[in-house]
């Protein structure tokens, strides 16, 4: 379909949206009249730049035709002008069909963030905290809320694993293509020859999910109670306020120890598992999609490597869209817009033959 056939519905869409917000009782019910407006919105900006488009098409159109006829003066005149005007309607197009990829329906919930230490010893631990760090002030820069769930220090001062839930404005859509393999190339504080090593860490991004999202029976279920330890091993709290729940259809096991609560781990738990088994389901349904598309950018496959901070060089470098940044200091600091708008882009252009 051509993408001026779709500008009729569009037009209806955003019309219809416009009627239904002036009705009278519109605000009656706050979380619904919500979802109206953003929906209103969001067509808003799909008529308007349709509109810009349609406009520039036309202008293009008459170009043509001039172009096509007799007058010789008048072809002059137009020839400067067909370039350019041909260049800036084609970038409308491109923008309008990003627009209209089709969003995930899970984008706009808040996210489980999980991120365990790979090879390389104290090292990788040290290079998990750095990434835990990058990501809580990058969620202070854009005014998210950072809740831990679950933290597991080494004595060298890293991080063995943690878990975040990460609250606010499409937070899971942002962060997404960050699951993966994250490997830094750097001379650890240990190394008295100055040699260069390579770390790893491991990041999960998961959609944050409800018991209403998933179906876990809780027959399935296995609940222990331990205690909580701290760095080291060592017990900081002497009641048996850690809990540990293993889905035992799955193998899947979830730990929390962060509350002084028994009930309250069981609760920050529950919905890590619930998370977990959600990413499951959109983790298979993603191969599938990347399987037809051959996409570049995938949630798919968490083992691959996605991203390499290079300290010696300063750089960072993203291989699935083979961007290289070198703002290594600004990025670990939480300066992360530049390069999570960039792998988004590369998406939604991968999946424009989805419209």
């Amino acid at each position: 379909m051509k993408l001026l056939d779709k500008f009729d519905q569009i037009e209806s869409r955003f019309k219809n949206l416009e009627t239904q917000l002036s009705q009278p009782d519109a605000a009656s019910d706050p979380k619904k009249f919500a979802e109206l407006a953003r929906e209103h919105s969001e067509a808003q900006n799909h008529y308007e730049a349709f509109i810009i488009y349609k406009d520039l098409n036309d202008l293009v159109v008459e170009d043509d035709e001039i172009l096509n006829g007799n007058d010789d003066e008048l072809k002059e005149l137009v020839r400067e002008e067909y370039e350019d005007l041909v260049a800036e309607r084609d970038a409308q197009e491109n923008k309008i069909k990003m627009m209209l990829v089709p969003r995930d329906k899970l984008d706009a919930k808040n996210a489980i963030v999980e991120i365990r230490a790979g090879t390389g010893g104290d090292e990788a631990a040290i290079f998990a905290g750095n990434l835990m760090r990058m990501y809580q002030r990058y969620a202070e820069n854009k005014g998210w809320k950072i809740e831990t769930i679950a933290l597991n220090q080494t004595e060298a001062g890293g991080l063995k694993e943690v878990s975040v839930q990460i609250s606010g404005d499409s937070v899971y859509g942002t962060l997404k293509f960050e699951s993966g393999v994250h490997r830094v190339q750097r001379v650890p504080e240990t190394e008295s020859q100055g040699r260069v090593h390579t770390s790893a860490a491991t990041v999960a991004v998961l959609p944050e999910a409800k018991a209403v999202d998933v179906q876990v029976l809780e027959s399935d279920l296995r609940i222990d109670t331990y205690r909580a330890s701290g760095a080291g091993g060592q017990h900081v709290n002497k009641t048996e306020s850690a809990i540990r729940i293993t889905h035992i259809p799955s193998g899947t096991v979830v730990t929390c120890q962060d509350e002084s609560s028994q009930h309250k781990n069981k609760e920050k738990a529950m919905k890590v598992l619930y998370s977990r088994m959600l990413a499951v389901e959109q983790e298979t349904e993603a191969k599938k999609r990347a399987n037809m598309r051959k996409s570049l950018v995938s949630t798919g496959d968490r083992s691959a490597k996605i991203r390499t901070y290079n300290y010696p060089q300063g750089r960072v470098t993203d291989h699935r869209i083979n961007l290289t940044l070198y703002r290594l200091e600004e990025i670990l600091n939480g300066d992360l817009d530049e390069l999570l708008e960039s792998i988004v882009t590369a998406d939604l252009i991968n999946r424009l033959d989805e419209i």
